[in-house]
């Protein structure tokens, strides 16, 4: 494996029972790389198989062949209680819905996963630096409801890296927000890149953050076409 790549993908191939017909193929022999230390866009049209891929990336699905190596590690084959842990300590999410537990403000969102990872030490540095790092130092007490849509998906990022992953996944993490927030937060990667040292790869059908990234990956029914 490249040390320059963080994951290396081999002729991935999902397929999903069809009640009545035959299997339909959402990816069809998938194979690309993820740049360490980068911020890579992976585009695609709705159905083109990018949540699939993402999925497959981060050990929250297996594929039915081909394999999926990250860190240097084949991790298709790995039993799903290795898998949790590397999903828990070595790679943070960022989804469609933010999914912030209400009952919880900013600072305790954020805090809750670090309790996850089992991250003991020096938790109160860490959450707020992360806040600061997102723009929310100032609204770490507001509830979630006292935030708005943009700055509750900055407070899941913070959440997201607050472990220090060593990647990223942000799936369609702007499909949600108004045009200025989508900026917001895809500035915001490019600045985590920098600054954390971190991977991230984020799926998006919007046009106008298709450059966003440094590297781009464009998937069509299931299939790599640039």
């Amino acid at each position: 494996m490249d040390q320059n790549h963080i994951i290396e993908i081999e002729n991935i191939v999902k397929a999903f029972p069809v009640e009545g017909s035959e299997p339909f193929l959402a990816l069809k022999g998938v194979n690309a790389y993820i740049p360490r230390g980068e911020f890579t866009v992976l585009k695609g049209r709705s159905g083109s198989g990018k949540t699939t891929l993402i999925n497959m990336l981060g050990a929250l699905d297996k594929p039915n062949e081909g394999k999926v190596f990250f860190d240097g590690q084949e991790i298709t084959s790995l039993p799903e209680s290795a898998r949790e842990k590397m999903r828990r300590t070595k790679m943070g999410f960022v989804f469609q819905s933010v999914s912030l537990i209400p009952m919880l403000n900013a600072y305790e969102n954020v805090e809750f996963a670090l309790r996850l990872a089992g991250v003991k030490d020096n938790r109160t540095e860490r959450v707020k630096e992360c806040l600061r790092l997102v723009g929310l130092e100032k609204r770490m007490n507001h509830m979630p409801q006292e935030l708005s849509g943009g700055e509750q998906q900055r407070v899941a990022i913070a959440r997201a890296i607050v472990h220090k992953p060593r990647i990223l996944f942000a799936d369609e993490p702007t499909a949600e927000l108004d045009s200025h927030s989508a900026k917001v937060v895809a500035g915001l990667f490019r600045d985590l890149v920098e600054k954390e040292g971190i991977t991230i790869l984020m799926t998006t059908h919007d046009s106008s953050l298709m450059n966003a990234g440094s590297h781009l990956i464009e998937l069509a029914d299931g299939e790599v076409v640039k």
